[in-house]
């Protein structure tokens, strides 16, 4: 297990796999490295599941901060093409947040809520002594629909094209930009730039659009790891190989300057609001419509084929055991 970050395959295998609790039949998907969601069947219809911690940034703003938390929390059932139904939430929070601004938060998170037509079912709040920003809690995501609907994270068929929207280390630049724009070596205009995506570190409309729009077999947000995190876990999930051409791949504004500047591999950070997505290339150019509609900048990239791993310009990579953010954020936040 590395110090920082999620458990790595190996860890997974050995302490995790094997012990599952019961073997339940009406579980479709269970646990699977690399993979954003489960599978339960319920009756006829299929409810995708995730877990994700709830990370609150009162530089943000709490509103905006609540609404940014929802976002990654619902991005893991999204990426299913089904649209996110309900919301399970527990808050641990800091002993000196004070009322006004939890209630802020929660105004934030309800709106988005309510925009994106999900619905809090239940939850848990409390302040604990020992908790701290950014990590205040936990939340559980659910969708359901028809299991025809669902695009299965592993998906992904040799002759797929490969399509990714808005590009490497968004949420990244976003964050970063924004919670210490004094440490950031960068003029005005191109702070400014820099900081404005961070109101596209979501995915969740996305997802959904593309899902809509054509034959799309497998999807995947580009979050810890990065751009490049997310195509070796989408090529080890499905058992196939990607081919992708790195010049084909959006870049936002803003982005290659900040990573630039704080010296981050843009390849190798988190790029939440970026997705990874295969599609069957009769439909690949209706997608490219759908997203392009939406002002969604995104492209074809690669290809799926026969074989392993995930290679860009021919090359192989691999996943990068700690997202190349984190060193930056730790040196700007002390």
């Amino acid at each position: 297990m590395p110090d920082p970050g999620k458990i790595d395959r190996e860890f997974f295998e050995e302490h995790v796999r094997p012990r599952l609790g019961a073997d339940r039949d009406d579980v479709r998907l269970g646990p699977t490295p690399g993979v954003d969601f489960g599978l339960l069947d319920v009756g006829d219809r299929v409810v995708a599941v995730a877990t994700d911690p709830v990370s609150i940034l009162p530089p943000l703003g709490y509103g905006r901060a609540g609404r940014f938390a929802l976002d990654i929390v619902l991005a893991d059932v999204a990426v299913s093409g089904l649209p996110p139904s309900h919301l399970a939430v527990s808050f641990s929070l800091p002993p000196d947040m004070s009322d006004e601004a939890f209630a802020a938060v929660w105004g934030g998170l309800h709106a988005e809520a309510r925009d994106l037509g999900v619905s809090v079912v239940t939850g848990h709040t409390a302040r604990y002594e020992g908790c701290s920003f950014p990590w205040v809690g936990g939340a559980t995501a659910l969708a359901v629909g028809d299991p025809a609907d669902v695009v299965r994270p592993d998906g992904a068929r040799p002759g797929d094209d490969l399509v990714v929207t808005r590009g490497p280390a968004v949420e990244t630049t976003g964050l970063l930009t924004t919670l210490f724009p004094e440490g950031v070596d960068l003029p005005p205009e191109t702070l400014s730039t820099a900081q404005a995506r961070l109101d596209e570190a979501s995915c969740v409309r996305d997802a959904l659009t593309a899902a809509a729009a054509g034959p799309v077999t497998a999807m995947h947000d580009a979050t810890e790891g990065g751009l490049h995190g997310a195509f070796v876990e989408m090529a080890t999930s499905a058992g196939v190989r990607l081919d992708v051409e790195r010049d084909r791949v959006p870049i936002r504004p803003g982005v290659l300057e900040t990573c630039r500047t704080l010296d981050i591999d843009p390849w190798t950070a988190t790029a939440s609001g970026s997705l990874v997505v295969t599609v069957d290339p009769a439909g690949t150019d209706d997608v490219l419509s759908a997203l392009e509609a939406r002002g969604t900048p995104a492209a074809r990239v690669g290809r799926v084929a026969d074989g392993t791993g995930a290679y860009v310009d021919g090359e192989e990579i691999a996943a990068p055991s700690v997202d190349a953010s984190w060193a930056a954020y730790s040196r700007l936040s002390t």
